[in-house]
């Protein structure tokens, strides 16, 4: 049968209006007088694209009696959730649904992989928070198991510890931590004590709710801060906040503060990340598919993660990379519409480490520019391409934030209990059950701060990660495990993370510091003796080996006793060790960077020569 173009084009339109229809329907249709603003008159719209209440919440917005209004509703108060996003947000935002629901902010599976491995052992199958079906960054599809059936300590942990802080659970009764679950868990600010304090009489005062039903598209810091203020405290430290040792001990006058977070930690002031500093959110670095995911499930957050510094601040031998606007559906022009500056075509947008565009940084008049996506403030990122201070032989492997970190915090000691004749609430099931933890610490502090090989084979910050003792009581008062660390490698044995602390300076750590100090190269606080240098931390649970280090030197020999977690990663060898310290041969007349001497691999026998001989000869 012949279709004429008529048909062809008349079938079109039809197909257009019927979605056009659909959308209006679902996102636009506001009734003149609601039975929800007869009610809820003061509330704040969620957005100018979100008029409709039934449109998200469900319900019958047409209906006066409130039980009939509310029958039928999602969530019932968050329509986000995800056990009935695909009815709310879903409808409309299926692209960003699609993604979210693999990323390792909703499967927390690198957490619960972590847990797994410093406290039990793998036991050869991938969990999840909910284990749904997958594809990983191969493409092919798998099934996790839910981490309701990780039968274990470890799923027991990670159920009523850590499962707080993703975006399939809310959080409403932890002061400064409170949150809702799904879409809103970012894109509805909360206030610090989970009230909601907006217009609306009906809702005023109210527990369990965000501050404001006003929807934010671009969140700021504050709440990125309500889930990473804990374990790697990295939003702590990026706007320059420190939980100190217990996070109780008084500061000037005897008094705590002068900021509180949850658990009742006190905050006090360090020096701030230099992106905080110049006025940076999260998001301005951080792309959406570090946060809401790419639609593949990904086993650890550094594989999910696709940025790097280098993409703003080239190498030492290659400058960032960008490429050009030019198709009018880009994911660029489409993800910075919302933003004070949004992307153009013919922009050169500059690309993040895995070769995607970044929707707000770019090339122009010959440099690299970082926009704010809230603000819309320009900031002119440093090109280090060229510098002969970040072209030093032997700096192949360093990681920017080698060098770059002010602060790293390092929590060393954490003594666990697991009370089996209390019970605790796990947040997966949603039930109390018997089991719960209590927990502890020895020492924590910012620097120094220890080196190490990362899963990239990079030499990067290591922090506790973590140094786990582990007491169980039974039932019947009786104790099944006292202080016990669990097996890794085949050997007990405590483990310290690769990690980027996101206290960013300008200014590096000296050479002198890092090459002279061997806190840095993995010994911890110690005492040099002869050929030997022993770890002065101790832990009366690990008297032989000190907690903030995982080397030894005895003898001229480099021996380890503590991991390095994540696949590859290792502390630096005996060889290393040794060619690191020899530096500090000519670091006393050789203390700039920029000296050409480091542009080459040093000879370590020059000292040997007539030059050197007769200089030092002279002093």
């Amino acid at each position: 049968m012949k279709i004429s173009s008529f048909n062809l084009i008349t079938t079109a339109v039809c197909l257009f209006l019927g979605l056009a229809a659909f959308c209006l329907e679902s996102c636009s249709r506001v009734p003149s007088r609601s039975g929800c603003i007869s009610c809820h008159n003061a509330l704040e719209a969620a957005s100018v694209n979100h008029p409709s209440c039934s449109a998200c919440h469900g319900g019958n917005e047409n209906a006066t009696d409130k039980s009939v209004a509310h029958s039928g509703m999602h969530g019932p108060a968050n329509p986000s959730e995800p056990a009935v996003w695909d009815e709310s947000c879903g409808r409309c935002h299926r692209y960003q649904l699609e993604r979210v629901g693999s990323t390792i902010m909703q499967t927390n599976a690198g957490m619960i992989r972590n847990i797994q491995l410093t406290w039990e052992g793998e036991d050869g199958n991938r969990y999840t928070t909910h284990g749904e079906k997958q594809f990983d960054a191969d493409g092919q599809q798998f099934s996790p198991k839910p981490v309701e059936e990780l039968d274990n300590l470890s799923g027991e942990l990670y159920r009523k510890f850590c499962s707080r802080c993703h975006i399939g659970s809310g959080n409403a009764g932890s002061y400064g931590a409170t949150h809702a679950s799904g879409c809103a868990a970012c894109h509805f600010p909360w206030n610090n004590e989970g009230v909601y304090t907006g217009s609306d009489a009906t809702m005023k005062g109210r527990a369990g709710h965000s501050a404001s039903h006003a929807m934010t598209a671009l969140p700021d810091t504050q709440v990125c801060a309500r889930c990473h203020n804990r374990s790697g405290r990295i939003a702590l430290s990026y706007q320059g906040l420190n939980d100190g040792n217990n996070g109780l001990v008084p500061t000037s006058g005897g008094e705590g503060g002068p900021l509180m977070t949850s658990g009742a930690r006190n905050l006090t002031h360090i020096t701030p990340d230099v992106h905080f500093a110049a006025g940076m959110e999260c998001i301005d670095c951080h792309t959406s598919r570090d946060v809401m995911g790419d639609g593949f499930a990904y086993r650890t957050m550094y594989l999910q993660t696709e940025i790097a510094c280098e993409d703003c601040h080239g190498t030492a031998r290659e400058l960032p990379r960008y490429r050009e606007i030019i198709r009018e559906n880009d994911e660029a022009l489409r993800e910075s519409r919302n933003y004070k500056l949004p992307v153009t075509s013919g922009m050169n947008m500059i690309r993040t480490v895995k070769g995607r565009s970044y929707s707000n940084v770019f090339y122009r008049d010959n440099a690299v520019w970082v926009a704010g996506k809230k603000s819309g403030k320009l900031h002119r990122s440093k090109v280090i391409t060229g510098t002969p201070e970040h072209d030093l032989a032997g700096h192949e492997r360093l990681e920017c934030y080698s060098c770059h970190s002010r602060a790293v915090p390092q929590c060393y000691g954490c003594h666990t209990t697991y009370d089996k004749r209390r019970s605790g609430r796990d947040f997966i099931k949603g039930a109390d059950t018997p089991g719960s933890f209590s927990e502890s610490e020895d020492y924590r502090m910012l620097y120094p701060f220890p080196l190490a090989l990362n899963q990239r084979g990079r030499i990067s910050p290591v922090t506790p990660g973590c140094q786990t003792f582990v007491s169980v009581t039974e039932p019947d008062g009786s104790r099944s495990k006292t202080e016990y660390v669990s097996m890794f490698k085949g050997r007990q044995q405590l483990r310290f993370a690769p990690f980027y602390s996101h206290n960013t300076g300008k200014k590096a750590v000296g050479c002198a510091e890092c090459h002279g100090n061997p806190a840095f190269l993995g010994f911890g606080q110690h005492v040099v003796e002869r050929e030997g240098i022993k770890g002065t931390l101790i832990c009366e649970r690990s008297d032989s080996k000190p907690l903030d280090g995982f080397l030894t030197l005895d003898k001229g020999r480099v021996k380890a006793y503590s991991a390095i977690t994540r696949e590859n990663a290792r502390p630096l060898n005996g060889a290393e060790v040794k060619k690191t310290l020899k530096v500090n041969l000519c670091l006393p007349c050789h203390d700039k960077p920029k000296d050409p001497i480091y542009r080459k691999g040093l000879d370590y026998r020059a000292l040997d020569d007539d030059l050197h001989r007769r200089l030092l000869s002279d002093r």
